[in-house]
């Protein structure tokens, strides 16, 4: 079986056709023209020694010259070899709030869903790093183990949504040790937290969760999303969240705690702007920097590439062809010949 490097340049074998019909309209042209400088009978004198299936030959040369070369750069591969292949990255986890202060939307259309979108252009950028999530709000559980299936990944994010952990409010000790949990129990500076949040912390211990990630050597970086105005909280049955109190709650963004987790571990701090919330900018910056480790080794078919063997051949022909000349042999002959008896 034949595989191909890039099959969209195999089009230029239509060359096949267009050069076949350019060589029969010019054969045509060059005897029209011949026809029209002197009568038929006359032409073997005129052109005594012209071959036409040299002339035939020549053209046939350059066709195959030409097919040889697109095939040449269409890549063609044959045969192959086992090869071990390894795969270096980082662990990564990302950690996300989903308690119902989320749904503010000082950042549109609301945090939860700005979020989530910020996190599927992280994703694009990662390569060979494996990736997991964490969701929390008033607990924390893994919603999709470290993993190199990106897609499986997506897939979990999807269906992260506020309300799908019963417990409310904001735990971020517990998203940082269930987060620490996921990481398998390894440790190293091949690890990185991405903690979203707006930093509204109702559970406290946090500055103790966060050591425990820097005596493990696991870097978090935490991402603020809101306004530290702050916003109201859209309710359930329409209106705006109220307290015991009836009063309405507005959610603002707590940065001093989530600029001491980062501090504390290492980390950076990043205050979420734009589409991507400038995760993309915080991976490429820092996280991608990071030690990486080898996290999987598999051994994978590598195919030959056969590419020299056309184009080797293409040039053979490109450089026979001008060397064949259009006269026959024998008149050559018959020629010298000629000028031996005259010498002698």
């Amino acid at each position: 079986m034949i595989l191909w490097r890039d099959t969209l340049s195999l089009i230029g074998l239509v060359l096949a056709p267009a050069l076949v019909a350019f060589f029969v309209w010019a054969r045509r042209r060059r005897r029209r023209a011949l026809d029209a400088f002197v009568v038929a009978a006359l032409l073997p004198a005129v052109a005594p020694d012209v071959d036409a299936r040299r002339r035939t030959l020549r053209a046939a040369m350059l066709t195959l010259a030409a097919l040889l070369l697109v095939v040449g750069i269409g890549g063609p591969m044959w045969g192959f070899r086992w090869q071990e292949v390894k795969r270096e990255g980082i662990d990564l986890i990302v950690a996300i709030d989903t308690s119902r202060s989320m749904l503010a939307i000082d950042v549109k259309p609301n945090r939860l869903a700005r979020a989530k979108l910020a996190v599927q252009d992280l994703l694009a950028e990662l390569n060979g790093d494996r990736v997991g999530l964490v969701a929390f709000a008033g607990s924390a559980f893994v919603q999709s183990p470290l993993t190199l299936d990106y897609g499986a990944f997506a897939q979990s994010l999807d269906a992260i949504e506020v309300g799908i952990i019963p417990k409310g409010g904001t735990a971020l000790a517990e998203a940082i040790d269930v987060s620490l949990e996921a990481f398998e129990g390894r440790q190293g500076s091949h690890q990185a937290l991405v903690l979203i949040t707006d930093g509204e912390d109702h559970e406290g211990n946090v500055k103790d969760a966060a050591k425990r990630a820097a005596d493990r050597g696991v870097k978090i970086y935490t991402v603020g999303i809101g306004t530290s105005d702050g916003e109201l909280i859209p309710s359930e049955s329409g209106g705006f969240l109220k307290d015991r109190k009836g009063q309405v709650v507005k959610s603002r963004l707590d940065e001093e705690t989530l600029k001491q987790i980062a501090v504390d571990t290492g980390g950076v701090y990043l205050h979420a702007a734009g589409a991507s919330l400038g995760l993309t900018e915080l991976y490429r910056d820092y996280i991608a920097k990071m030690e990486k480790r080898e996290l999987a080794s598999t051994l994978e078919r590598r195919f030959e590439h056969r590419f020299q063997i056309p184009l080797a051949l293409a040039l053979v022909l490109l450089l026979i062809e001008p060397l064949i000349g259009e006269r026959r042999v024998v008149a050559r002959r018959r020629w010298w010949r000629r000028g031996v008896k005259e010498a002698t």
